[in-house]
């Protein structure tokens, strides 16, 4: 008897050791499992963006540029998994020539608006020095002269943290401020001469916020505006105000590339996705008409 006891107790300490780690691993393992259904459920619910022009996610600026292969196949998941998160139930706009998840897609979860009952806001971030938005300025210029009184169309610029795209995003809201959508175009068409003539990207803007509103001052007065006037609007509450919202608007739309479209909030496109992978911008604008006119339309049926 006294050979087997410690044979005995060595066994229930083995036994004891084994239940021990079996318990720590099934408790590690259960921990696990609610961090990767999180991430799962985070991927399938992000608001898709459009990805024309090639320009970067706001974690990692760069010049615009062709979208690759991969790319591009990535953006056509984000759009199935962004139908697959609309309830069976909701209707979404759809015709012989365009379809949800190819020529446009569903912002999930949809963003607020600020236009009046009965109005339909179009969304159009830019960027002052992008040239995929100065090629489409021309034809939203004349949509703008025929397009119906219900869509309201809003222009918002984008920062993504980068020195050169907020001095251009405070230029614009600062022009705006002074004289409105004229002086606007005509900075933006000086920028965009200046870049073909120079082969830059950042006319008017610099890494130094200091020499940016220097470059932009001299213009203005250039452009028979007054320094002080210009200066005065430059750090005004309004324009910070505004570049504030900005920030917070192509935050929430998570917008990674630009000329970026929302429709009242729910519908995402690009020139590339409405002219079926091509660079029709006349395709985007009957677009835009289309999902207006059926957010409208479907407005006035639930009113």
């Amino acid at each position: 008897m006294t050979r087997k006891l410690p044979l005995l107790a060595l066994s229930v300490v083995v036994l004891l050791a084994l239940g021990a780690w079996v318990i720590e691993h099934h408790g590690k393992s259960q921990a696990l499992q609610p961090a990767v259904q999180t991430s799962a459920q985070a991927g399938a619910g992000a608001t898709t963006a459009a990805s024309g022009s090639g320009q970067p996610a706001p974690a990692a600026p760069a010049p615009s540029g062709p979208v690759s292969d991969a790319q591009a196949s990535d953006a056509d998941n984000t759009s199935l998994e962004h139908l697959a998160a609309v309830p069976a139930s909701a209707a979404l706009p759809e015709s012989a020539q365009w379809k949800p998840g190819v020529n446009y897609d569903v912002i999930s979860p949809a963003q607020p608006t600020t236009v009046a009952p009965g109005k339909v806001e179009v969304l159009e971030v830019i960027w002052l020095g992008c040239p995929h938005c100065f090629a489409l300025e021309p034809y939203i210029r004349h949509w703008l002269k025929t397009k119906p009184a219900y869509i309201e169309y809003v222009r918002v610029p984008v920062m993504w943290d980068d020195p050169v795209r907020r001095a251009h995003a405070r230029l614009f809201y600062t022009l705006e401020s002074l004289g409105g959508d004229d002086l606007v175009e005509k900075a933006f068409g000086y920028i965009h001469n200046m870049e073909t003539q120079t082969g830059t990207e950042s006319v008017l803007a610099t890494n130094s916020e200091g020499d940016s509103f220097k470059q932009q001052q001299a213009w203005a007065v250039q452009n028979g505006i007054d320094a002080d006037a210009f200066a005065k609007a430059y750090n005004s509450f309004y324009v910070n105000t505004q570049l504030q919202q900005a920030d917070e608007i192509t935050t929430e739309y998570q917008v990674q590339s630009v000329p970026y479209i929302a429709i009242d909030g729910k519908f995402t496109t690009d020139v590339s996705k409405a002219s079926g992978g091509g660079d029709d911008p006349q395709k985007l604008i009957s677009l835009i008409d289309f999902l207006a006119a059926w957010e409208h339309d479907h407005q006035q049926g639930a009113g």
